[in-house]
């Protein structure tokens, strides 16, 4: 295996002391195609007001209904088991009607699927329910 270190006749190539900036030109083109793509799409939105995170202590009253979902899907009004997502949309549609509306309070365990919850929102969406609740517990202070 040869290696060649320079010329045949002993004397070193003349030095090239001009830069080349092939690369440079094509970085920067890319980059300003990148910029040029992506800059319309970020300042182009909807003008609109986002709402603002709240958390507002819950108010128990006597007429709200407490629809529990276990970890299992399973669906319990106030406490009561509930058969199927029709009985519980024949239930939801009694309470439709009453004046004032009462509010629903979702309590989904944190293992159940969210279909079985999914479920449930569907069917009060159906039912016409105004106000439906998603009951948390408050993040532990640290």
């Amino acid at each position: 295996m040869a290696m060649n270190v320079g010329s045949a006749s002993g004397d070193e190539d003349p030095i090239n002391s001009s830069i080349n900036t092939t690369p440079l030109v094509d970085v920067m083109l890319v980059l300003l195609i990148i910029f040029l793509i992506t800059i319309p799409v970020v300042t182009q939105s909807v003008a609109m007001k986002l709402p603002q995170e709240t958390n507002i202590a819950r108010q128990t009253k006597p007429e709200n209904i407490e629809i529990s979902v276990n970890r299992d899907g399973d669906v319990f009004w106030n406490n009561q088991s509930v058969g199927d997502s029709e009985a519980l949309f024949q239930r939801l549609k009694k309470v439709a009607v009453m004046n004032p509306q009462p509010e629903v309070h979702i309590r989904g365990d944190q293992a159940a699927r969210y279909e079985s919850i999914g479920r449930v929102v569907f069917a009060c969406q159906r039912a016409a329910i105004a106000k439906i609740s998603f009951v948390t517990e408050p993040p532990p202070k640290g």
